[in-house]
């Protein structure tokens, strides 16, 4: 079985090349396709599940919330991938992928060298996918960070048994059911 996963941009993708291999069952492959934002990952999605020719792979779509509705949001990938293929999944990062990596704020310590799990102490961190602007919030206190090598950082020390972001978790826990079917 394969999984090939389309997300928005590179900075996922790192992410992805790195906690893949440490959620997915051994005898499953993935292969991801970067876009170039979101209006490129719209326009492929048909064209990709339409013209697709490898039997047995299923889709994961991976899309930033923003300040979208979660639920227009999804219903409107839905829409896109309703071309004839039922075997994708659509998973919606609330708000951008860096609310992820405040989920593991472990995982943000080891990849810059600093504490930062005191911050699992304030209420603005308890709940990361309710952080209004996690990039931003990140470059207040890792002035360092950048999207794509921050995402291969960070993905290295990633676990997904501790991560605290509800999205990250509907996530993992989607892809794992998708690879059971």
């Amino acid at each position: 079985m394969r999984l090939v996963f389309m997300v928005e941009e590179r900075s996922m993708e790192e992410l992805l090349k790195e906690i893949l291999p440490k959620i997915l069952p051994e005898d499953v492959e993935f292969l991801i396709i970067p876009h170039n934002g979101k209006s490129d990952l719209a326009a492929s999605i048909q064209k990709k599940l339409r013209a697709w020719n490898y039997p047995g792979d299923k889709f994961v779509i991976v899309h930033d919330q923003d300040s979208n509705d979660c639920i227009l949001l999804k219903s409107k990938l839905s829409e896109l991938c309703g071309c004839g293929r039922n075997e994708f999944l659509i998973r919606i990062v609330c708000r951008e992928l860096e609310a992820w990596y405040f989920g593991d704020l472990n995982a943000l310590s080891l990849a810059y060298g600093k504490n930062l799990k005191t911050l699992s102490g304030k209420r603005k961190y308890r709940e990361p996918d309710g952080i209004g602007n996690p990039k931003q919030e990140i470059y207040k206190l890792l002035p360092m960070y950048q999207q794509i090598s921050g995402a291969k950082q960070i993905g290295q020390y990633m676990n997904s048994e501790s991560n605290t972001s509800h999205s990250f978790n509907v996530f993992v826990e989607g892809v794992k059911r998708l690879c059971a079917t």
